[in-house]
């Protein structure tokens, strides 16, 4: 006579557990959902505008590159969390002209976290480039340092990584922004170890962490004191400079 009692108890705390499942997974969906953070009008019509690139919005990502579409050299780029692809589109464009193929990705769920896609997965967009470097912006640079044994090279923008790659050859280079409030100068320091001990850091006077992307103000970040222009100038010179260095 005790089974059915038990039963009943064992059925309550499987419907109590499925339920709280379910709430936490329609939470995270939300939370993935809410709150992107969308790419600025002006300078994305720039980018379609500019003749000195193709822009393809493939299955692989966000691809620009050159016009003549001579290009051996690429990027696949992972956005920050919550941000909205295309607004890296402008930042970038200056390496498309420098005849560096980018390919922006799109993370499942808005969080780099959530894609376990190889960088294969990336490169395919353009067969013919012979090198490629990875790179991403705040949440996206992590994931990029997970990736970059895959890779030729590790770019970071306003970024660092959680998992070692000191013992590495990998040519990196590291930028970030003098006025960024979240990943600010020093954790950037501080994380220094887990690149390799000739990795290249180079800090942007007057950057803040939204400089990198073209999708306005964010919370909790410092106040830019360069122009939109100056800034992707200066992103097109150092990592332009880096990317046609390395070794093929």
């Amino acid at each position: 006579m005790q089974k059915k009692p038990r039963r009943r108890i064992l059925r309550r705390v499987l419907w109590a557990l499925a339920i709280v499942l379910v709430l936490a997974i329609g939470g995270v969906l939300a939370y993935t959902q809410i709150g992107v953070m969308p790419a600025e009008p002006g300078p994305l019509a720039e980018v379609r505008a500019n003749s000195a690139i193709t822009v393809t919005d493939a299955d692989e990502g966000i691809v620009l590159e050159p016009a003549d579409g001579d290009s051996e050299r690429g990027l696949v780029f992972i956005p920050g969390a919550k941000v909205d692809p295309w607004a890296y589109a402008a930042p970038l464009q200056g390496l498309a002209e420098e005849g560096i193929t980018v390919v922006i990705t799109r993370p499942w769920l808005n969080l780099a976290f959530f894609d376990p896609r190889g960088l294969d997965d990336f490169t395919s967009a353009a067969p013919d480039v012979e090198s490629w470097a990875v790179g991403g912006h705040s949440l996206g640079g992590v994931r990029a340092c997970q990736l970059a044994t895959a890779a030729d090279a590790l770019v970071l923008f306003a970024s660092y990584c959680a998992n070692d790659l000191s013992d590495s050859e990998l040519p990196v280079l590291s930028v970030a922004g003098s006025a960024d409030g979240l990943s600010t100068p020093e954790k950037i320091a501080d994380a220094r170890p887990m690149l390799p001990a000739d990795a290249e850091l180079v800090e942007i006077d007057g950057a803040s962490h939204a400089s990198f992307g073209d999708y306005g103000p964010q919370a909790g970040d410092g106040e830019p004191t360069l122009s939109e222009e100056e800034m992707r100038a200066q992103l097109t010179d150092i990592v332009g400079g880096f990317l046609l260095s390395v070794p093929r």
